[in-house]
């Protein structure tokens, strides 16, 4: 029965890329600071373990056999990769990158948040590509962090899942928004006409047991009339501008459309505590440079957003152990 060949090591590794490269024992040994024996004893395993002699007397000195060449090329990659494992790069280049970043959240925050991060991509970081997945209540974007899809989710909860590291972003005021031909856009709104009124609502977080502005008002025995749903907010003020409905929102959001739209943003006549936004991820991009740095202009961008709307969110350095 024909014994197993001996199995290879970092160490047996950098002899045989010594000795490939200096192409003698005894500059090889002085390199690595062993005896020559040492070396030689090497040489004679690595060639039990190739089937090759690796090295062969020439005219001048010892040259490598055409597998020896071969086996310098395998070596210098497999150094190199061991290297990388046992002394991973910390520093992320931005300007040079291609990686692709993934970044999850509700597409409430298209018009106000995502094209600030994608602004800040395209001039920090011209040739990396982003993904955005869109986040709604049949979306796993914990098991989504937890196996890669994702590097980082941003979004608003009552209670942020307790197993994936959080920093706070920003708190949004909690607005109607109303057509600007509505009967009552320049009147304001009472909470008996706030509970009478049609509501228009987003269809995403209707499917969960409640949303955050229902589970506000059940707390005080509440209900609002919802009468349509709509899947996604770059709808809402086209429809709100040819109906009576109301929705009730955050201010970046309503004030942004207000802006450019016949559209009204009134204050809520009950007091909503604020909507808190987050960012989310694993313990397995935790450490990992690449997405410190995304969370990190993430959470500018959430700064400037803020300061902007007069805000006074505190600063997004809440993380989980």
């Amino acid at each position: 029965m024909q014994r197993p060949r001996e199995q290879i090591d970092a160490y047996l590794l950098r002899v045989l890329h010594t000795l490939l490269t200096e192409q003698s024992v005894s500059r090889a040994a002085l390199k690595l600071g062993q005896s020559q024996p040492a070396i030689s004893n090497s040489l004679r395993r690595l060639r039990e373990i190739t089937g090759d002699a690796i090295l062969v007397r020439g005219k001048s000195g010892m040259v490598a056999t055409e597998r020896g060449r071969e086996l310098l090329g395998y070596a210098t990659d497999a150094l190199a990769a061991i290297e990388r494992i046992t002394h991973p790069t910390m520093e992320f280049a931005p300007q040079t990158t291609t990686r692709a970043f993934r970044l999850g959240a509700p597409d409430y925050l298209d018009a106000v948040f995502l094209p600030n991060i994608a602004e800040v991509l395209r001039r920090d970081a011209p040739s990396a590509r982003l993904h955005v997945q869109p986040i709604n209540a049949g979306f796993d974007y914990a098991g989504a962090l937890e196996n890669g899809s994702l590097d980082v989710v941003i979004g608003n909860w009552l209670e942020p899942p307790p197993q994936l590291h959080m920093s706070r972003l920003f708190d949004d005021e909690v607005v109607c928004m109303l057509g600007a031909q509505h009967p009552l856009a320049n009147k304001g709104i009472s909470l008996k006409h706030y509970l009478e009124l049609p509501h228009l609502a987003p269809t995403p977080y209707v499917a969960e047991r409640q949303s955050f502005i229902d589970g506000c008002l059940a707390e005080q025995g509440l209900r609002r009339n919802i009468q349509m749903t709509m899947p996604y907010f770059g709808l809402v003020p086209y429809v709100l501008m040819r109906t009576d409905l109301v929705f009730t929102t955050g201010r970046q959001f309503a004030q942004h459309y207000a802006r450019y739209l016949p559209i009204r943003v009134l204050p809520s006549p009950f007091a909503f505590p604020p909507m808190r936004f987050y960012q989310l991820w694993h313990e397995r991009t935790h450490a990992a440079p690449e997405v410190t740095w995304l969370r990190r202009r993430v959470a500018d961008v959430a700064t400037e957003l803020d300061v902007e709307n007069g805000g006074g969110a505190e600063a997004p350095v809440l993380a989980r152990p």
